[in-house]
């Protein structure tokens, strides 16, 4: 077994970026893959709390990368996704570089099918380390100009670095009725892939019992509209022919 890393990341914040990361992982899970899902947002973290693991984590990502534990010291199961593994980051302080990143990632390769970094938003210490190492790039944005725009930087950022344009993935996220119009700062959804110029993977519409969910720390319910979307983004990630629904 070795690893296939890929970042989820974003241009600006609140694109619900860690929670498609959790879902994502969630349901690779669900399909018997082993992951691990590293969250690298240091001093911002929700990781924990989506998935169910707060207050069950005694060390975090900068424990880890400063040598204060073991790798697997930190790991920590999920009770809400089975087979989903989590190392959180630090409620404050710490900086991810790509060195001792690196050197985690090819540790815990071995023991997993993927490997998901949830990058900080932007281009900063945590964007650098998670690039550095990723084998695919899942950039999830939300339907606006600002997003989108945000979003064809990182592209044309992991491209200059030398990744692959067709290693880069778009998801765009909370998806609402009204979000394209003829009226609405963009069209359709054609808008945002020649915007950002990147592959389309998958939609996720907005849900109500989504964010319910995630601010209460509960699993999301199998007939949400929101997770059968991330179903489908997993599906898709392990080459199911599944066909895009809006």
């Amino acid at each position: 077994m070795n690893a296939q890393t890929i970042m989820v990341c974003s241009g600006k914040g609140g694109t619900g970026k860690s929670t498609i990361a959790v879902l994502v992982g969630a349901h690779l899970a669900a399909l018997n893959k082993k992951v691990l899902l590293i969250e690298l947002d240091s001093g911002l973290r929700s990781v924990d709390i989506i998935a169910g693991v707060y207050g069950k984590t005694v060390y975090d990502i900068e424990d880890v990368l400063c040598g204060r534990c073991d790798g697997e010291k930190a790991v920590v199961q999920s009770p809400l996704y089975p087979g989903l593994s989590v190392i959180s980051a630090p409620y404050e302080g710490g900086i991810v570089r790509p060195a001792p990143l690196a050197r985690l990632v090819t540790l815990m390769s071995p023991y997993f099918d993927f490997i998901l970094l949830d990058t900080a938003a932007g281009m900063g210490p945590a964007f650098e380390a998670g690039a550095a190492i990723c084998t695919k790039g899942l950039l999830v944005l939300t339907p606006d100009p600002i997003a989108l725009r945000d979003g064809r930087i990182v592209a044309d950022r992991l491209i200059a670095d030398g990744h692959p344009q067709s290693d880069l993935r778009l998801v765009i996220n909370r998806l609402r009725p009204d979000s394209f119009s003829r009226g609405a700062a963009v069209y359709d959804l054609d808008e945002c892939i020649d915007t950002v110029g990147v592959q389309l993977l998958g939609v996720v519409p907005e849900s109500g019992s989504l964010q319910r969910s995630v601010m209460n720390g509960e699993a999301i319910s199998q007939s949400c509209a929101a997770a059968a979307a991330c179903r489908a983004i997993a599906g898709r990630i392990l080459g199911l022919r599944i066909p895009l629904t809006i």
